[in-house]
């Protein structure tokens, strides 16, 4: 069981004086070469806490000690030590860092607050390289990413890393540093093979399966390359949430929420949304009634397959100077989560990258590819199954004259409801049936959701990036004489988009170019940094500034302050303050899609003009219509039902708002930071790390709905329309074009936090580890409640334990996660996610001769099902058994 949140704070407070987590990095106990030695390590062996780098906050090679931002690290002592089943999956336990599990072959990882199923505010970097579906603007979990094998270390940059990246990080960054050739060659294989499911509901367990291999050699003193290779099979997590998300549809007629409501949503159900259902005049009252709809699990194949690779050959003609040339690809089978769920079927992503190393000189160029092909959207799907044997009209037509059938026959109105469904999905395809399966291919094939359910996208990413150390370069050239303590360097990247539009999900919108001609999207930007080290190098003082020019908006500017004080070369005090911007992605400014009768369009002016400033917002025509209803409903005058409603449209009609909202704009952040970090104790065995942060948001990108008013011959009303007539054409369905927008919000957001974390090293080796990380929504100014959800727990907690080099070769790892119950709010549905707690373990056994190891191990070992967000995937147990040969 999980603590009592009553004890959580001094439990985390306590924390401060024990450990940290494996996750944690190792600390460098020593300064500069002008500072004083720390004390011997007296330790049987090399202490943890020693001589550990990090390049991700500041993009150069420093001290984790000294590092002026926070930054976070798994080595390789902390994979061997974690009980998840791969270097991925570990980060969940990373101080700091939360991850949600939209399905088992996709995690999203964020920091700091604002999650979502696709993160565009967290970067995810492979050697520097962004690994991000183009059309999405973030990755799809590691799909394209390193197996175990590969793997050196992962860097985690908690906050805004915008100054230096200018990626839209303006929550944080992952770099996943991949093993050198050079210096790792030779044949390694693995085999990871287990068991989830157990218990799941009607399911029963099913296989899990990865296979890995890495070979590398040089050839010769100048040449090396390197071959990976990964395929993973298993059965994805089931989203199963029966919640009514109308559950006060029909509470003005005396009906509850439920299965038995007329107008019933399920979280976990598509064909039965807002979209899919209508207001019917019965017995003269006025119902919501919704079409039946299919379950997640009958439209969906949970199968999950990746299939990646990746092949590198890296020159060094000198010490000093690498090129490499990478190459990766990846095949995805899964299931994948927007707006709305997805399966990816046959879904592709290509990379080549080009990287250039010097002491002076880096240079980066890389090209990505992505092909989506035969992925579907499940809600889509579920809509045009039901509209394929009956169109709407057809059955509310049938819907209401079974009702008043099954009335007259004196059924109970519950009674009639449930007959005249019955009734209406008389023919209705049946999950499983070969006609079923055979439509559910077709619309998986059409391009357009209002009829089909394809995602077709194929777009293309290009960037290039260099970065010179000019302080370096001056002393060798022009300056000798400029101070070792004096750093100086600049940046330059551009990056362009490139979409093939389908003619549904993307189109090219400019004037005077055909809508099926390529959308090109682009963005440059630069950087330059000047930093010192002051009072006999205690003191480290950076300034950076960064601009970036994206099509459609003008020139940002980003600046950086940072500040590291090291009084002595165990304790190092840090501050920085930063500013970050995040431009739209490529589907936030130019998505283009028939939606479900909901046509979801991009907010840059170019694709939604004239929509903003003539629609009125949903949140108010849901309320206007539900006040109609009831006053319809509650009206005992014996009028008509044609003068009712003329009535309740006319006493009402003040409740509709027109749309606030305008084109896009970038997202931006300001971000303070504050933190310590020590390595105490003789050998650097007790490493602290505290951080404090407080961060201001505006113009937050997030989506609204609005629809337009139409006149009878279905055109938008002008603006000299009546509110009279405008009401009536909101209240039916048929005189009204529905659109969600991509805008910003109207409000300007406050949130702070903090983790602490300590990792503590026994004289026998054992490690011990905690962490504790809170954040906190302070305020919304404008409280238009249009900004992403914070979707954020106050506190999370991990504790750990391990050993890996116990006698005979035998190690073993403990992790316990606990999460605060947490309220989501997400386009999908909002409500509170019910706190959970996990417990991981596993044992490891080594082999020297040959170099094999195996590692026992399980996540969620007590297999007690969780959400970890709403709309989401049942989590439970997983068992694995992984055998590793020639892991150098």
């Amino acid at each position: 069981m999980p603590l009592p949140l009553r004890w959580l704070r001094p439990v985390a407070v306590v924390s401060c004086l024990a450990v940290l987590p494996p996750a944690a990095a190792r600390a460098q106990t020593t300064a500069p070469s002008a500072r004083p030695a720390a004390a011997p390590d007296t330790a049987r062996r090399a202490p943890i806490g020693l001589g550990e780098v990090v390049v991700t906050a500041s993009r150069v090679e420093e001290s984790i000690l000294q590092s002026p931002v926070t930054v976070e690290k798994l080595g390789p002592r902390a994979l061997r030590l974690t009980p998840a089943p791969s270097f991925f999956d570990a980060i969940e336990a990373v101080k700091g860092v939360q991850v949600i599990t939209p399905s088992l072959g996709f995690k999203v990882i964020n920091a700091r607050g604002f999650t979502n199923t696709t993160n565009v505010r967290f970067a995810q970097l492979v050697d520097g390289v962004d690994n991000q579906a183009p059309h999405i603007g973030g990755p799809i979990g590691n799909a394209l990413g390193p197996n175990d094998l590969d793997i050196q270390a992962v860097e985690i940059l908690p906050g805004t890393a915008a100054a230096l990246y200018g990626l839209n990080a303006i929550n944080g960054l992952a770099n996943f540093t991949t093993r050198n050739p050079f210096d790792s060659e030779g044949l390694s294989l693995q085999q990871k093979t287990g068991v989830n499911h157990l218990g799941g509901a009607g399911r029963g367990g099913r296989l899990f399966s990865e296979t890995s291999l890495r070979y590398a050699r040089r050839l010769g003193a100048k040449w090396a390359f390197k071959v990976n290779g990964g395929y993973t099979r298993g059965y994805d997590w089931v989203a199963d949430d029966p919640t009514d998300l109308y559950a006060q549809g029909n509470a003005s007629a005396g009906l509850p929420g439920g299965p038995t409501n007329p107008a019933y949503d399920p979280v976990s159900g598509y064909g039965n949304e807002s979209s899919n259902r209508t207001t019917l005049t019965l017995g003269g009252k006025s119902y919501a009634v919704a079409r039946t709809g299919y379950r997640e699990a009958e439209v969906v194949d949970y199968r999950l397959r990746n299939l990646r690779a990746d092949a590198a050959l890296h020159f060094r003609p000198r010490t000093g100077v690498e090129l490499a040339y990478t190459y990766r690809v990846a095949g995805l089978d899964n299931v994948y989560q927007r707006s709305n769920r997805f399966r990816l079927d046959g879904y592709t992503l290509q990379q080549h990258a080009l990287a250039l190393t010097t002491p002076v000189l880096q240079a980066r160029a890389y090209f990505t590819r992505e092909n989506t092909g035969r992925s579907y959207n499940l809600r889509s799907a579920a809509e045009n199954l039901d509209r394929s044997f009956k169109p709407d009209a057809q059955w509310y037509q049938d819907y209401a004259a079974a009702w008043n059938a099954a009335t007259q026959a004196g059924q109970s109105v519950p009674a009639a409801h449930a007959a005249a469904r019955t009734a209406a999905d008389a023919g209705r395809l049946q999950p499983g049936t070969p006609a079923f399966e055979a439509r559910l291919r077709e619309l998986a094939d059409i391009n357009n959701w209002d009829q089909g359910a394809a995602l077709r996208v194929r777009a293309d990413l290009l960037h290039a990036e260099t970065q010179l150390d000019v302080a370096r370069a001056l002393r060798q050239q022009l300056w000798p004489a400029l101070p070792g303590a004096v750093d100086l360097r600049a940046g330059l990247d551009h990056r362009s988009y490139v979409i093939q539009p389908d003619g549904n999900y993307f189109i090219n919108p400019r004037p005077g170019q055909d809508q099926f001609s390529p959308l090109v999207y682009g963005k440059t930007g630069g950087f330059v940094q000047a930093g010192a080290r002051l009072w006999q190098q205690r003191l480290r003082l950076t300034a950076t500034l960064r601009a970036d020019k994206n099509d459609y908006f003008r020139t940002r500017f980003n600046p950086r302050l940072t500040a590291v004080l090291s009084p002595t070369p165990r304790h190092h005090f840090r501050l920085s303050y930063q500013s970050g911007y995040r431009f739209p992605s490529l589907f936030e400014g130019f998505s283009n899609v028939n939606s479900g009768q909901v046509k979801r369009i991009g907010g840059l002016r170019v694709m939604s003009s004239g929509v903003f400033e003539s629609s009125y917002l949903r949140s108010s025509i849901d309320q206007f219509n539900a006040a109609v209803t009831a006053a319809i409903n509650a009206d005992a005058s014996g009028a008509s039902a044609a003068e009712k409603r003329r009535v309740a449209i006319l006493n009402n009609q003040s409740l509709l708002r027109p749309n606030p909202y305008t084109y896009l704009r970038p997202e931006f952040i300001r971000s303070l930071e504050l933190g310590y970090k020590a390595a105490l104790l003789p050998g650097g065995r007790l490493l602290v790390d505290v951080d404090f942060y407080y961060n201001r948001y505006r113009d937050f990108i997030a989506q609204v709905e609005a629809y337009v008013p139409l006149d009878a011959a279905g055109q938008p009303l002008g603006p000299d329309a009546s509110i009279n007539t405008v009401a009536t054409a909101l209240n039916a369905r048929a005189t009204q074009a529905r659109y969600r927008l991509w805008t910003n919000s109207q409000s300007q957001v406050s949130n702070f936090g903090g983790s602490v974390g300590l990792r503590y090293e026994l004289p026998a080796g054992l490690l011990a580890g905690a962490n504790a990380t809170h954040a906190r929504l302070r305020r919304t100014e404008s409280g238009d409640g249009l900004e992403d959800g914070f979707n954020t727990p106050r506190w999370i907690y991990n504790l750990s334990l391990g050993h890996d080099e116990l006698p005979h070769g035998l190690g073993f790892g403990l992790n316990y996660r606990w999460q605060q119950r947490y309220y989501s709010q997400t386009f999908l549905v909002s409500g509170y996610v019910p706190a959970y707690h996990t417990l991981d373990a596993q044992l490891s056994y080594a082999v020297k001769q040959p170099d094999l190891r195996l590692k026992l191990g399980a996540t969620n070992l007590l297999n007690r099902y969780y959400a970890s967000y709403l709309g989401g995937p049942s989590i439970g147990g997983l068992y694995y058994l992984t055998v590793t040969y020639g892991l150098n």
